[in-house]
């Protein structure tokens, strides 16, 4: 007894074969849209900290978190007391992932506000204080620094990186990081105004990582000096 055999035929095959092409195509490309609009979010995370100690300073003739007279200025701000004997040196004194909420670095972002120059929680103990990057990390600020040991990075040849000021981002993954520092710096992200060294086990006046030995799925904190 004959019996008919149904089957896809080659041109039905050719079009899904296309269309799982499109699909694939769509797919990597959000992916990289995603990622463009990553580090375009963190780079600008590096570009607008500087403004607001600008305006902060033309405002009040004073620097966020160093500014003495806080409590006057600002509506609930709050005068840092530690480092003793540093408040109104023109100095934002303490490291930019410090968690002491009497440190100039960390009162840095309440001043700024209350000033309004930016949104967030003004509540140092909110559990939101601190601000994040589009990664997830933490964003700080800190004055810069001749002394290597003493840098948040030290770049390829040992020495503190460059800057009247230094701002952080945390966990930031590889791939974003090379990304980051092509379109702010030099490319390499052991030298220039832009370094990155692995935030695992990161402590003040770690080396850089060069940006061959950047791993794509390794989390970095990259810090640039302003």
């Amino acid at each position: 007894m004959n019996r008919n055999q149904s089957g896809f035929t080659l041109i039905e095959i050719a079009i899904v074969l296309v269309i799982i092409g499109l699909l694939l195509g769509g797919v990597l490309k959000g992916e990289e849209l995603i990622s463009s609009a990553k580090v375009k979010n963190l780079a600008g995370d590096f570009r607008n900290t500087p403004l607001f100690i600008y305006s902060y300073q033309d405002k009040y003739r004073a620097l966020p978190g160093d500014d003495a007279a806080a409590s006057t200025h600002l509506t609930g701000g709050t005068a840092a007391t530690t480092p003793t004997n540093s408040i109104g040196n023109g100095v934002i004194n303490g490291n930019w992932n410090s968690t002491t909420v009497t440190d100039e670095s960390y009162l840095f972002w309440q001043h700024i506000r209350l000033a309004n120059l930016v949104a967030g929680a003004t509540s140092t103990s909110a559990a939101e204080y601190l601000p994040t990057n589009a990664t997830g990390g933490t964003i700080g600020i800190q004055s810069g620094t001749s002394t290597a040991a003493n840098s948040p990075i030290k770049d390829g040849s040992s020495n503190a990186i460059r800057g009247s000021y230094v701002i952080c981002s945390s966990n930031i993954s590889g791939k974003y990081v090379k990304q980051l520092d092509l379109q702010i710096d030099d490319g390499n992200t052991a030298t220039g105004a832009m370094l990155a060294t692995p935030t695992s086990g990161y402590a003040i006046g770690n080396a850089a990582t060069a940006t061959n030995s950047v791993e794509d799925t390794t989390s970095y904190t990259v810090c640039m000096g302003v």
